[in-house]
């Protein structure tokens, strides 16, 4: 049989199937990008497609209304293929990659905590140089009575430009595969990429043979990346991409479930590597107006998880008791060993892990944040796809993960997203006529496609503010905006089908708040069991340090409303961005601070919560709005 995939970029994909095979899994074999944050179990609604033709077996269920599915709307992960079919897949399915934010350090309080921290690289204690170097050589040409070989040649003459022994000169393979035709065109004066001996490259023009670095984070929804200069340190260009990965999953339990299954492994890696960090280091080059092979260093910072799949490591034991990763760190790795596209002898550098959930994002971050350098305590807390914290300063460093899930990033949530265009980021509702009033992301007379981390948090306490909702999350009163529908759930409207961007209703409903107040609850549950092993209480904590992608607007005021973050002065708290990708760039741009970042997880002490006594009563006691102890937050709403 034979299925059309018609993307509304205006692709076509066509891929062979078997009667009785899902649609979901053959788009996943065809690539055909379709979000599922739910791995298919189809509880998220997220894989909704147009069957324009042909036959799929599929109900109606909660997450595709009646009318949708007389239109012909499907969730492709219910589907079950009958025949040849004609699937158009709405930019909905696939904005996860295409409704990326570019990522950038410009945004209020990311901007500040970057600047700081490239001054401590590029010129305070961890400045150095970077060792390498572009020198011109001038070489005799070859003659009947001069007939030497052009590498034997070339390192003759490099060690002449570099005032060393010839001996001390190498040349890498791929420098050897251009140096016949690039001596020829530059008249035998190529300009040479070197650093410890090794000639790295040949090229034409001293501009060619500049060395260019590329720092990512992987983060396991979005991959952010910079291309930098390595000789002055200035970023080139920036991007951001959907991680691929996440059509097998949004949470990293599913991508490790999935990753054992057969070739799961080499999908994930695929993903990752070829369809995403591949393509987004040949978008930063081809702005740059630069070759990929010029990248000669990569500096990755992402998750346990995600540094084990990018590596093709096999990882599942990461999720089992006792939760033991294949490798907290590795030696530098080369750029072949990778299959990223860039330079083959490239030096390819790996944030360190210091536990199963606790990965190369937290403590590169912990380095861009600063904090290990204070005297006083800080608190740091990554907000992404999952929840990760460090408490502690210069003296020490405790860390743990809480398995958040995808909420903050709008997956498992009806109208969900992630802080992009068109997200909701704050929002106010009136508390007489439960009218919304919200801003959006992006451009001004945008409509709204969904709610992203901060959004979410506004709209819930704007509820419970209300009284619309209790402090179990279920809703108290029905009006025009609270519907119950025929399922049983009963669902807030934040904007009718004719204010939103996609034309259908975007709304939250009390499994979407159960699912949100339970991710809260494990951030302060897990805060609270930190500081408890400690025997200190949150008024010790100096600084809140907010990074990740819940996005620079979140407000202060009503996480703590709703018992997400310690009800202490909202004057300690600042946001800074993503420092996973930011403490990537430290490791590129300074060996000194790569140092620095292996020291930082040398020394952080990690903590299992889920092994942890009386973990499991802090996270009940806070899956209430705003937590069952009222003294915990004593000011209200």
């Amino acid at each position: 049989m034979n299925i059309r995939f018609v993307l509304e970029d205006g692709r076509e994909v066509h891929e062979a199937a078997s009667a009785g095979e899902m649609l979901l899994a053959v788009a996943r074999r065809a690539g055909v990008p379709i979000d599922a944050p739910c791995a298919g179990n189809g509880t998220c609604g997220k894989c909704r497609v147009k069957v324009a033709a042909g036959e799929v077996a599929g109900e109606v269920s909660k997450h595709l209304p009646k009318e949708a599915y007389d239109e012909g709307y499907r969730l492709a992960c219910q589907s079950e293929i009958k025949s040849d079919l004609v699937v158009d897949v709405p930019a909905s399915a696939f904005a996860y990659q295409n409704q990326i934010r570019v990522a950038d350090f410009s945004s209020p309080g990311a901007k500040e905590a970057f600047d700081a921290m490239r001054a401590r690289v590029t010129e305070g204690e961890y400045a150095e140089a970077g060792g390498y170097a572009v020198v011109q050589a001038t070489l005799s040409e070859p003659s009947l009575d001069d007939p030497q070989a052009d590498r034997e040649r070339l390192t003759g003459a490099a060690a002449a430009a570099l005032g060393v022994e010839p001996g001390a000169v190498r040349v890498s393979l791929a420098a050897q595969r251009k140096l016949p035709v690039v001596l020829r065109d530059c008249g035998f004066a190529p300009y040479l990429l070197v650093k410890d001996g090794l000639i790295l490259d040949v090229a034409p023009s001293e501009a060619e043979a500049a060395p260019l670095g590329l720092a990512v984070d992987i983060g396991t929804t979005t991959v952010s990346a910079v291309l930098v200069d390595l000789l002055t340190n200035e970023i080139l260009a920036a991007a951001s991409a959907g991680n691929a990965q996440i059509r097998y999953g949004a949470d990293v339990i599913g991508r490790l479930v999935e990753s054992a299954k057969p070739g799961g492994l080499a999908r994930l890696h695929e993903a990752v590597t070829r369809e995403c960090i591949g393509p987004l280091a040949g978008k930063l080059c081809e702005e740059a107006a630069a070759e990929p092979g010029r990248i000669v260093r990569t500096a990755i910072a992402g998750n346990t998880t995600m540094a084990h799949l990018f590596l093709g490591v096999y990882g599942n034991h990461l999720r089992l008791e006792p939760y033991v990763p294949a490798f907290f760190s590795l030696p530098a790795l080369r750029g072949a060993d990778v299959g990223i596209g860039i330079h083959p002898d490239a030096e390819v550098l790996l944030a360190p892990n210091i536990g199963s959930y606790v990965g190369g994002d937290i403590t590169a971050g912990v380095f861009a944040s600063g904090i290990a350098e204070k005297d006083s305590l800080s608190l740091f807390i990554d907000l992404g796809t999952n929840g990760e914290l460090v408490f502690g300063g210069s003296d020490f460093l405790m860390a743990c993960a809480c398995s958040a899930g995808p909420a903050f990033e709008g997956g498992e949530i009806s109208c969900g997203m992630r802080a992009t265009d068109g997200a909701i980021t704050s929002l106010t509702i009136d508390e007489q006529t439960l009218a919304p009033s919200y801003e959006i992301i992006g451009q001004g007379g945008q409509k709204p496609a969904g709610l992203c981390g901060s959004g979410l948090i506004d709209v819930i306490c704007e509820l419970f503010r209300c009284g619309a909702i209790g402090a179990n999350g279920k809703f108290l009163m029905k009006s025009d905006r609270i519907i119950t529908d025929e399922w049983g759930l009963t669902r807030y409207v934040v904007a009718h089908p004719e204010d939103s961007a996609s034309g259908a209703e975007i709304y939250i409903n009390d499994a979407d708040i159960d699912n949100f107040i339970r991710a809260k609850g494990s951030i302060f549950s897990a805060i609270r069991t930190m500081l408890a092993s400690m025997d200190m209480d949150a008024d010790m904590i100096e600084d809140v340090y907010l990074a990740g992608g819940i996005g620079s607007g979140i407000d202060v005021a009503h996480a703590i409303g709703i018992g997400m973050l310690p009800a202490i002065d909202p004057a300690r708290y600042h946001y800074i961005g993503n420092t996973s990708l930011a403490g990537a760039y430290a490791m590129l741009a300074s060996g000194k601070a790569a140092a620095r970042v292996q020291g930082i997880a040398d020394g952080m002490t990690y903590i299992e919560l889920s092994a942890f006594p009386g973990y499991m009563d802090e996270f009940i006691a806070a899956c209430f709005l705003p937590h069952t102890d009222s003294k915990l937050f004593p000011g209200g709403i």
